[in-house]
């Protein structure tokens, strides 16, 4: 029976896939308009109707860090983060149509 690692488990996975685009965002954020306020930004990105456009590019990373699993055959954490990655487009699409 093979020992499975400590690196692959679904929880790992989702906690993962949830993480890597927030910090995405934050990056964005800071890259492009750290001279405003972050509630400045979520409103105006909002109003302008970018808010989801950029969620759905920082969902991006994942991908990334999807394949990395995969590569290093750690399934059940590319399960979580495949599930994670779901759950960003769920709450992208339910705020796209809430909100625009």
């Amino acid at each position: 029976m093979v020992k499975q690692s400590r690196f692959d488990s679904i929880k790992l996975g989702i906690i993962l896939g949830l993480i890597v685009p927030a910090i995405a965002f934050l990056i964005f954020y800071q890259s492009n308009f750290s001279k405003v306020t972050f509630a400045y930004f979520i409103t105006y990105s909002f109003q302008i109707a970018a808010f989801t456009k950029i969620l759905s590019l920082c969902l991006l990373p994942n991908l990334l860090v999807f394949f990395l699993y995969i590569w290093k055959n750690y399934y059940l954490t590319s399960r979580g983060i495949l599930t994670s990655t779901f759950i960003w487009t769920i709450t992208a699409i339910i705020l796209k149509f809430a909100v625009e």
